[in-house]
């Protein structure tokens, strides 16, 4: 009979994971894959690619594992990999672009908005929907708490057009919300 040994700290699960030791590896996966595979998948549309990005992220995760230099959380590196990863190959496969016209059917500013009680996947839904540029700034912005900055650099882009894909976005956002409201007022009127 196999027995595996569960490692109970991070600190141990790390120091197995240099050694080589596949039980860590494992255990590392098993408690991370959920949580990068969402985040991937915020990214990467399709679900099957999404997870493959998750793999080749918790691959690199492996092979850097030695520059991972305990300052800061070891979840909070290993998700920049992930996101990194995410990026790379929307930029490979989806040549990233970002859009810098103003959408002629944005809500004008001028519109009243409700407080609407929306579910976090009706959210996260919508958030989906967003043009590739303007949902990957956003993500990177409103759920992985990047700078304007460091989503420049992520992306090669300026700061000023993150900002400006960000805040359409925003836009975006609060117009299907806005939709979401009448087609509510009409069901429920």
């Amino acid at each position: 009979m196999l027995i595996r040994k569960t490692f109970t700290t991070e600190a141990d699960i790390i120091k197995a994971c240099l050694k080589g030791n596949r039980n860590a590896q494992k255990q590392l996966y098993d408690q991370y894959a959920g949580k990068f595979l969402v985040i991937c998948h915020r990214y990467i549309k399709d679900r099957d690619m999404a997870e493959d990005v998750m793999i080749e992220g918790f691959m690199k995760i492996f092979d850097k594992l030695p520059q991972f230099e305990h300052k800061g959380s070891f979840e909070g590196w290993m998700k920049r990999i992930i996101v990194t990863q995410s990026l790379l190959t929307l930029r490979k496969n989806q040549k990233l672009s970002m859009e810098v016209h103003l959408e002629h059917d944005l809500v004008s500013d001028n519109t009243q908005y409700e407080f609407v009680d929306l579910e976090a996947n009706e959210l996260m839904d919508m958030i989906g929907e967003l043009p590739i540029g303007y949902k990957t700034v956003f993500n990177l912005y409103a759920i992985e708490g990047y700078t304007h900055a460091e989503i420049a650099a992520l992306l090669g882009i300026t700061e000023n057009t993150s900002k400006s894909q960000l805040s359409r976005a925003r836009a975006l956002l609060k117009q299907k919300i806005a939709q979401l409201q009448l087609k509510e007022r009409s069901i429920n009127g």
